[in-house]
Parts: C-alpha cells; sequence; structure tokens
C-alpha cells in the first residue's frame, strides 16, 4: 500500500483567548495543551466536503455537553493547489461557520460544519481549467475556542492549542490503496463477506480525476473524492443488491481518451490480477464510467468482448474529438458490441453532446438500454447536465420498473 498522509497533514496552531497563558483550568491533552483534531469529510453528490471537525478531547474527562454551543469554537480554513496552477485560484480563505457543537460518544468535542451541494469553502478538491484536471487541494484549517467549555463537575477548561491532523472519508478509507505491475495505480473495495466467489465492478473515472504527470502529480485519491460514482457501488444497498461485489476504481495517468488503446490492456491487466488473487466470478465482472469513463468503459467491451457481464457508460464520448478526427468509436465496433449495454445521459449536457454520443451509440448497440434524463437535479439541487453519473450512483434508472444495479446484478456471461 502507498498511503501517505504527510503532503497534506499540517500542524496547525488555532490560538484562543488565552494561547500560551497558564491558567487554573487549562486542559493539558496531548502535552503543552495542546488538542489534536481531525477533517471529518462526506463524499456528496458534487464531490467531497468537510463536513465537521473532530476534537480529541476524550483525554480530558467528562465535558458538559451544556457548555457546548455554536460560538465557543471559530473555524477558519485556507485551502491552495498542490501544483501550479498557471495564475488560477482554485482554493479559498474563509471562516466556515459551526452550525452546532456536541459530544460523540467517546467525549471528542464534534463541531459541526455548515456544507451543501453549491456551498463554497468545503470541498477538498479544486479543478484547474488549463490542465482540465481535480487536485486534492492543501487544507490548514485553524480552530479558534471563545470560551471555555466545563468539565461536568463545573471546572472551566481552556485548550491553549489546536493541532490538525489527517482527512477521514468512511467511505473512501474501506478501498485500499494499490499499484498494478504496469504502474497503474487503483483503489479496491473488498467486501466484507467473502465466502464463494464475488462479483467485481470496476468503475472508470472522469476526464477530471486522472494523473497531471508533467507536474509529478498520481495521487490515487481523486477516483473516489470527486464524485460518488464507485462509492455508491460499496454502499450497503448496493453490496446487497449484487451480494458483497468487490469495487475497483483504476486511475489514468492522464486521460482515458487521450488512448483508450493503450489503456485497454492496463485496466485488464488489474482486472485479471484481481481474478488471480480475489475470490472473484468471472461470469459476473462489470464495468461502468462516465464522461471520459464513458468512453472508455465501451472501449473496453470492444476490446475485450467476453470479459463482462454488463457495461453501463454515462455520458460517454464516441465521436471524433476534432473535426476531421476519426470516431473514438467507429460505428462498425458499436454495432459489433455484445456486451449488455445500458447507456446514461441528460439531455442538457453541454459538455458532451447525449444525442451524437449516447444516442446514437444506443441506435447502434444490439439490445442496449438508454436513460436520457431531461436535467440532472437531486434533493432539490439542479447540477450541470454532464453529470448524469450522480443518477447511477443512486440508482435511479430504471426501465420498465427495473433499476439499473438490479439489471446490472442479474447479468452473467
Amino acid at each position: 500500500m502507498d498511503k501517505v498522509f504527510s503532503r497534506r497533514t499540517i500542524l496547525v496552531t488555532g490560538a484562543g483567548l488565552t494561547a500560551g497563558l497558564t491558567l487554573p483550568g487549562v486542559a493539558h491533552a496531548g502535552g503543552a495543551g495542546s488538542v489534536g483534531f481531525v477533517l471529518d469529510a462526506e463524499t456528496l453528490d458534487g464531490g467531497e466536503q468537510v463536513t465537521s471537525l473532530t476534537l480529541d478531547t476524550s483525554r480530558t474527562g467528562p465535558i458538559d455537553p451544556a457548555s457546548l454551543t455554536t460560538t465557543t469554537f471559530s473555524v477558519h480554513v485556507k485551502a491552495t493547489s498542490p501544483i501550479d496552477t498557471g495564475g488560477q485560484d482554485i482554493g479559498y480563505d474563509l471562516d466556515r461557520p459551526v452550525t452546532a457543537a456536541r459530544l460523540d460518544r467517546r467525549g471528542n468535542i464534534v463541531l459541526e460544519l455548515s456544507h451543501g451541494e453549491g456551498q463554497t469553502g468545503g470541498g477538498t478538491l479544486g479543478y484547474i481549467n488549463s490542465k482540465g484536471r481535480n487536485v486534492r487541494l492543501h487544507l490548514v484549517y485553524t480552530v479558534t475556542q471563545n470560551a471555555p467549555v466545563r468539565q461536568r463537575h463545573g471546572r472551566p477548561v481552556t485548550f491553549t492549542r489546536f493541532v490538525q491532523g489527517r482527512l477521514t472519508n468512511p467511505e473512501v478509507d474501506a478501498f485500499s490503496y494499490h499499484t498494478s505491475r504496469s504502474g497503474m495505480k487503483y483503489r479496491l473495495y473488498s467486501p466484507a463477506s467473502r465466502h464463494g466467489l464475488r462479483p467485481l465492478i470496476v468503475w472508470l473515472h472522469g476526464g477530471g480525476e486522472g494523473a497531471s504527470l508533467p507536474d509529478d502529480y498520481y495521487d490515487n485519491e481523486t477516483t473516489l473524492r470527486a464524485n460518488r460514482g464507485a462509492l455508491g457501488f460499496a454502499t450497503r444497498e448496493a453490496q446487497a443488491i449484487f451480494d458483497d461485489a468487490y469495487v475497483v476504481a483504476p486511475q489514468s495517468t492522464s486521460a482515458w481518451m487521450d488512448d483508450g488503446p493503450r489503456f485497454a490492456p492496463l485496466i485488464h491487466e488489474i482486472i485479471r490480477d484481481l481474478l488471480r488473487t480475489r475470490p472473484i466470478d468471472a461470469r459476473r465482472v462489470y464495468v461502468v464510467g462516465c464522461s471520459n469513463g464513458g468512453y472508455m468503459s465501451l472501449e473496453m467491451t470492444t476490446v475485450y468482448p467476453t470479459t463482462f457481464a454488463a457495461s453501463v457508460p454515462i455520458c460517454g464520448v464516441v465521436t471524433a474529438r476534432e473535426e476531421g478526427d476519426p470516431p473514438l468509436i467507429p460505428d462498425a465496433e458499436l454495432t459489433a458490441i455484445s456486451t449488455p449495454t445500458w447507456l446514461v445521459a441528460s439531455r442538457d449536457d453541454d459538455t458532451v453532446d447525449p444525442q451524437a454520443n449516447s444516442v446514437h451509440a444506443h441506435e447502434l448497440i444490439p439490445h442496449s438500454e438508454l436513460t436520457l434524463y431531461d436535467h440532472v437535479i437531486r434533493n432539490g439541487h439542479q447540477f450541470p447536465g454532464h453529470w448524469s453519473w450522480i443518477y447511477v450512483a443512486r440508482n435511479d434508472p430504471s426501465v420498465h420498473g427495473t433499476h439499473v444495479w438490479q439489471w446490472m446484478a442479474r447479468k452473467h456471461r
């Protein structure tokens, strides 16, 4: 495993009202009155956000929850890019409103932060336009204590220093880190139950989640943090439908569309290695991808027609990238696809023309299904039309009463 937190784990001091003073009642947690804290994150439909901070206060003694209010602590964050952006400011520098302060079961203080789709200041990723890449931002959080908290016996407690720890996201952290023999990085979710042969779901990311090798940036992170594409298949609901599936998310060294025929055997190598080393049923291997990955899902079924039990290309590209170029996937290859295929797109996609790509592919791929939405809307929030992968990650597409996950799970080679 090549899991590394040191690049983005930064020690931060948040000066409280009594910072640097020695007063009666000052807590000594972790030495010299310091308290560590972790960044609690969640991958929303629109990407990962830091939703709360957990302060390691359990060793200070029982704290009276009544002494915690939304103004007891203040939170500030500064986010910067880990690589050159060409002058684009993809970060932020602002206060994060505390919406609740509470104790968890261990006695740690949890500061709930304002967050939600479309809110600025909570995201862990930034998109660099000139590179077409999402990068994981350097996050520096500062916690300031504005008023003492009280222990249950009444003693006031003021912490003198707050030290930032790692970013935690239970869904993302459930995927282990790996690198193939050919050097392609990938993340792998292993099901809790491994009795008998299990299915394998291959998630192929969009163009923004590839590496940027000229910047020495290949993090094996954004594939799980930019959207819920892979994470959706690791949820309890999906795992019940697929009867405990492995989920693998390879990361391209650039973008799949840059050289699909070269990337195809590298992805296939990962699949073969997993079939060899894990209890996986070769008859139940599924491929799903969005945008660049939607193209790559189709490409995989043209190159390896007997590998996959089903394919779900989302807002994928089959046409030429530039005028005068050959199509990425010629009509003859689309017509020859034998893998059961369900295409998904939205009519208001202004990044990839759904009519020229998803609809066109559906008309040529024998017996394929197509779900074409008018807009991408979830919980009242309208996302860009290109983001139709949100629906697949939530098992929304259906045909004749059968949803896409159930349709996939019923397919066998």
